[in-house]
């Protein structure tokens, strides 16, 4: 396999920068050719922005106007060069909010991330992104098309049959979140079968060093991306696991959380990512997770930017168990039930599993009704404690993310 999946991984600063000087002006056409970013950019001339420097002077365009401008314009709020019907997918995150996809030339960009991961002709992956409403699934099938791989659309859950398949298939590599592969092997494990599994690419989730270490012990390569429904892929690790390295089809700026304003290099900010996809011009689109720059270039070749991966939000927006928790969703969880005061989401790990524990200030005894209504509008199923009213800090946070990032 070769060692680098193309020539723009290895391009220096200057072919970085002279490529980027003929892009963005395009890009930025195209984003104004969508009516709902034009009449959020103004009227920059797209022949002004040139370089990330430039870039740094437009708005920064956040989620909550993405949604506000579906509501009004459905399905995509005006962010798209095509219709919903010129696309091959439409998928549904929750909020909802509507995402598009292409089937063809790698749309979201994970075959860089998949070659990188070892990845290619030869091997079986098993896919156990899902494959309903959300895109994930696709997301890594379609990088698996792109390395020569062929797939196995797993999804989630049927552990067995899960278990049972990777051993019959001889699969060779895994793509899912980080904590779901320990229980394929585990309970692989328990039913007395032998897997090939290799290497894994995963993403929607922390992968802890623990985690990574006890797949290693198992002879696994495990490395992880950061991507999401609306960019594709951001940045990846390669084998020097230094940091990720930021993907060719996008522009990364860290900013200070809250503004457009760039910090300085190595500091902690937001991640403001602007994406080459002619499709979906995002034009500085706030990620609202917070990282910072890493100096210096990747012992593995690879010379664009580094960052240090996600280090937190910058809102109390959580990731558990791959799935996102909105503090708007706690908010309505608490509205379904007069007897709760207030409710503090707590994100926790045991065995290598993220767990959600919901503690509702309440004089209720039974559990049971709101964990129903968790399910349902969290959409995680998750532990109920019932405490006093006044127990709760008053502190303002209703997601309390616990997990250690660090060890």
């Amino acid at each position: 396999m070769p060692r680098h999946f193309d020539q723009l991984e290895t391009r220096s600063p200057d072919e970085r920068a002279a490529g980027l000087a003929k892009a963005l002006p395009q890009q930025i056409a195209r984003a104004k050719s969508a009516p709902g970013l034009a009449a959020l950019l103004g009227d920059v001339d797209p022949d002004s922005i040139t370089s990330v420097e430039a870039l740094a002077a437009l708005p920064v365009i956040r989620k909550s106007e993405l949604s506000k401008a579906q509501a009004a314009s459905a399905p995509f709020g005006g962010f798209t060069t095509l219709p919903a019907a010129g696309f091959d997918h439409v998928f549904q995150s929750p909020g909802p909010i509507y995402e598009p996809g292409r089937i063809g030339n790698d749309w979201w960009r994970i075959g860089r991330f998949l070659h990188a991961c070892g990845i290619g002709k030869g091997d079986i992956v098993q896919n156990c992104f899902g494959y309903h409403l959300t895109p994930a699934g696709m997301i890594f099938e379609s990088g698996a098309r792109a390395v020569g791989a062929a797939v196995l659309p797993a999804g989630t859950g049927q552990t067995e049959l899960q278990a049972r398949a990777a051993h019959d298939l001889g699969v060779t590599a895994y793509s899912g979140t980080p904590d779901y592969l320990k229980v394929i092997l585990d309970k692989a494990a328990d039913m007395g079968l032998t897997l090939n599994i290799t290497r894994a690419a995963v993403g929607g989730g922390a992968l802890f060093p623990s985690l990574r270490q006890e797949y290693a012990d198992r002879g696994i390569s495990c490395l992880q991306c950061y991507a999401t429904a609306d960019l594709g892929n951001i940045a990846y690790e390669s084998p020097a696991q230094e940091g990720m390295i930021v993907d060719e089809g996008v522009i990364v700026e860290i900013v200070t959380p809250g503004t457009g304003n760039p910090v300085a290099p190595g500091e902690v900010g937001e991640v403001v990512v602007t994406t080459l996809n002619p499709d979906y011009p995002l034009i500085r689109f706030a990620t609202g997770d917070l990282s910072a720059v890493l100096p210096g270039v990747s012992p593995c070749g690879r010379t664009n930017l580094r960052i240090k991966g996600w280090m937190g939000r910058a809102d109390q927006t959580t990731k558990i168990k791959g799935m996102f928790v909105r503090p708007e969703q706690v908010a309505d969880f608490v509205s379904k039930h007069s007897d709760i005061n207030r409710a503090r989401v707590i994100a926790t790990r045991e065995g290598e599993m993220d767990v959600m524990t919901v503690q509702v200030e309440s004089n209720a005894t039974d559990p049971a009704p709101f964990a129903a209504s968790v399910a349902e509008v969290l959409k995680l199923k998750g532990r109920v404690q019932i405490v006093g009213p006044g127990s709760l800090p008053n502190d303002g946070k209703v997601i309390d993310d616990q997990r250690d990032y660090a060890g």
